[in-house]
């Protein structure tokens, strides 16, 4: 059997929130990834009523905490497009709404987080979280 929960470490990016300001949104904690080979970040949304609400999240990485800058689609697996929240002519609980998305990093960089940027103030709820794998040492910390 294969075993994820010794492989692997949970880190809170983005605390359930409103998600933010238009077009400034919010960016999440800054994670070290110091250990680890592999990032996959999790992203929740939660109920969106208005149909033309997008929420656009970007991967930021960097080698100091105070430089992190957008990630080349070339160190990402999936997209940022395809973790982002679009515009919707029906919201659909589980597709368009109150559904988690995800996206890979697989760069060299040693520290990630995310940033998610809103077209309509406070549009749903969002949370993110940072899933660290593949570690140079095992078992990992829980919690």
């Amino acid at each position: 059997m294969h075993d994820l929960h010794n492989n692997a470490r949970s880190m809170r990016v983005i605390s359930p929130v409103a998600c933010g300001v238009t077009g400034t949104g919010l960016t999440g904690e800054v994670i070290d990834t110091q250990g680890y080979n592999g990032v996959e970040l999790i992203v929740n949304y939660g109920a969106v009523t208005a149909t033309d609400a997008t929420i656009t999240v970007s991967v930021l990485a960097g080698d100091t905490t105070g430089a992190l800058t957008s990630v080349a689609d070339a160190n990402l697996l999936g997209t940022e497009t395809l973790a982002s929240l679009p515009a919707a002519s029906t919201r659909t609980s589980g597709t368009s709404m109150n559904v988690s998305k995800r996206v890979g990093y697989n760069g060299s960089s040693r520290y990630i987080t995310l940033k998610e940027v809103p077209t309509v103030t406070a549009a749903a709820l969002i949370s993110a979280t940072a899933i660290l794998h593949s570690p140079n040492v095992a078992p990992t910390p829980n919690p």
